[in-house]
């Protein structure tokens, strides 16, 4: 958990900051000024982008933590000793081994998957945001406005990993690949032979875990993310 815990806040910044920088930039081009209320499609389009650009992030991050989850190391019942040392010793090692066996764009492996799962997730997440924001809190300084920020973050949170599910699994399938043998050819060839396996509903494994965990982490999220809006809106220009 190491990198992805080193990483988390770098890929938070450029996730937030693409987001707000594409709707400035946006609504500057369609409409002359950014001091105007973005439209609905404003806002899915900045959170796409910023889906996209954060997958140059978290692909390499996603790849050793996934690696060194799935990696087995057998136990002797009676010693507790391990009979074979395990290929990864830890995340560092994980990734230059990834980059010695594959190359550096072995680090990039199952990206399309990551590309589908967080442009379309980011996408929605912002904008289920502000739909569910403007629905807790309809008027700007209500006095319901924290209760409305932190359910609309949480609801949002929930919706955008039902939409990121599917792609999720089959990234991480795709990531696990090749610890010990290749199963997948490629991006669709894991997901009909996952579907073929499996049934549909490989692709929501984890669905409710995911959503569960969703609801309070990004109720925290977007309530911090409020506060510091409102902290460096005096010192915008």
């Amino acid at each position: 958990m190491s990198i992805p815990i080193s990483t988390v806040s770098v890929s938070s910044s450029i996730v937030f900051g693409m987001y707000r920088n594409c709707l400035y930039h946006l609504c500057k081009l369609k409409y002359g000024t950014p001091n105007v209320k973005p439209s609905k499609l404003d806002i899915f389009l900045s959170g796409y982008a910023a889906g996209g650009l954060r997958v140059f992030v978290s692909s390499p991050a996603d790849m050793a933590k996934v690696r060194l989850q799935t990696q087995v190391s057998p136990y002797r019942s009676n010693m507790c000793t391990l009979l074979t040392q395990p290929k990864y010793t830890g995340p560092v090692n994980c990734l230059l081994t990834i980059v010695k066996e594959d190359g550096f764009f072995g680090l990039y492996k199952g990206c399309f998957a990551l590309m589908f799962r967080d442009c379309h997730s980011f996408a929605t997440y912002f904008l289920s945001y502000a739909v569910f924001r403007e629905w807790f809190v309809p008027v700007e300084q209500s006095n319901s406005e924290l209760m409305g920020v932190l359910m609309a973050g949480g609801l949002a949170g929930v919706v955008a990993w039902s939409i990121a599910t599917p792609m999720d699994v089959i990234n991480s399938r795709l990531q696990a690949d090749g610890v010990t043998q290749r199963r997948y050819r490629g991006f669709i060839h894991c997901i009909t032979d996952s579907v073929r396996q499996e049934g549909v509903t490989v692709l929501f494994k984890g669905l409710s875990l995911n959503c569960l965990r969703a609801f309070p982490v990004n109720m925290v999220v977007f309530l911090t993310y409020e506060a510091i809006l409102k902290t460096i809106k005096p010192f915008s220009t």
